[in-house]
């Protein structure tokens, strides 16, 4: 029988708040505030959930000073104490680092090719291995002391609920005690203009959903849990409630490098997969934090997808996307979004759920969707949520927690 895995309270930083506590209070708002006006490079500008500076942490060893970890570091502190103390209980060995990224060093490779155009060569400190994929979890592992496994997934916008699901099976499999797990990244320049050459980029504040809906916002974050097999583990900065991975499910839609399946079956069978690995119905869940990116082809699919697993309860069954208040997060957004979905549980007594930001204009064209409006009030305490993360490729996820 498979262990139970628990979660720990979340740390958190984006554009929408620099903890939990903080972006939890912009999605019951609604406040897009997050989202400001940027330049990138060449002068093209952009709506995007940037971070501000003065929140970040000073990194004192110059191999990881960078953009990137100090975004991861302000989350990791946050969990610090958790970390410490599974480090404690199991033993450096015993404990993994799972973390989901995309741009792990496009701002530093960027910063140097600029200087090697500029003056005909790259700066002293220029190094290849600072933009390596594991960078990241190295960081971690080396401030943290630890010494067990460690990986970072890149499946595109569904990377970090990857992370959970394999240290989820690492622990269930004894090759380890707990695991410090999340997402982290950046809205480089590479990212915005990379994304923009896509035409996947709305020129407005993104619109998920709606028959006018545009493209992405794209933003940038870091979101970190401890996992562990004992509740005890991951008490220590919560509210005493244990918060459960109830069930998971991925699928691969194997069909574009970037497009997914129109018809949303790829998504569903992530959905079903996920239901059927938790012994739930769909009725059994309560919320569900949609992927809602706003372009036309994910969120169509989306709504196709939803409605052929959760058939007449999609009328029901309260759901919201949280990128119009933060951005799309990229490698980060699964595993925010999952720690969005486990503040609203730890504070079901409130029955507040995040507001779903959109011009209220439905698209006929797609199964109607039953959106979190300002000030709506839940009838019963939230138990059970389910997230959603549907990456390029087709790489999707989705993942249900629990109390």
């Amino acid at each position: 029988m498979n262990e139970t895995i628990y979660l720990s309270a979340p740390g958190v930083i984006c554009g929408a708040g620099s903890s939990i506590e903080k972006v939890w209070e912009s999605c019951i708002s609604g406040n897009r505030d997050g989202i400001k006006r940027v330049t990138a490079i060449g002068g093209t500008e952009f709506y995007a959930g940037k971070i501000d500076d003065s929140l970040l942490p000073s990194v004192s060893d110059a191999r990881y000073d960078m953009r990137i970890i100090r975004i991861l570091d302000k989350a990791l502190i946050q969990i610090q104490s958790s970390v410490e103390k599974v480090k404690a209980k199991y033993g450096a060995d015993r404990i993994a680092v799972c973390i989901g990224a995309c741009d792990n060093g496009s701002e530093f490779s960027l910063a140097g090719h600029r200087e090697f155009f500029a003056n005909g060569k790259f700066p002293s400190n220029y190094k290849l291995d600072i933009q390596s994929a594991d960078y990241p979890a190295a960081f971690i592992k080396e401030k943290c002391g630890l010494n067990g496994p460690a990986f970072v997934f890149a499946t595109a916008c569904s990377s970090s609920a990857s992370a959970m699901i394999k240290a989820r099976d690492m622990i269930q499999a004894g090759l380890v005690d707990a695991a410090v797990v999340g997402g982290v990244d950046i809205a480089s320049d590479t990212v915005l203009l990379g994304f923009d050459s896509l035409e996947a980029v709305s020129d407005e504040k993104t619109n998920p959903f709606s028959k006018n809906r545009k493209g992405i916002t794209l933003g940038e974050a870091a979101a970190l849990f401890v996992v562990s097999k004992d509740a005890d583990d991951v008490s220590d900065n919560t509210d005493g409630i244990a918060i459960k991975l109830l069930g998971a499910g991925e699928s691969a839609d194997a069909s574009h490098m970037t497009a997914p399946l129109e018809d949303g079956s790829g998504a569903a069978q992530a959905i079903k997969e996920a239901l059927n690995d938790s012994g739930l119905k769909p009725t059994d869940i309560d919320y569900l934090n949609l992927h809602g990116t706003g372009t036309h082809l994910n969120d169509a699919m989306e709504s196709k997808a939803v409605n052929a697993i959760f058939g007449e309860y999609t009328k029901d069954l309260p759901v919201s996307s949280t990128k119009p208040l933060m951005g799309h997060t990229l490698g980060a957004s699964g595993a925010i979004e999952l720690a969005i979905c486990s503040h609203a549980l730890r504070h079901s007594a409130e029955k507040k759920l995040p507001v779903h930001m959109w011009d209220g204009v439905f698209d006929d064209e797609l199964p109607r969707l039953n959106f979190v409006k300002s000030g709506d009030v839940c009838k019963e305490e939230i138990k059970i949520a389910m997230s959603n993360s549907f990456g390029f490729g087709g790489c999707n996820i989705s993942l249900i927690i629990g109390k």
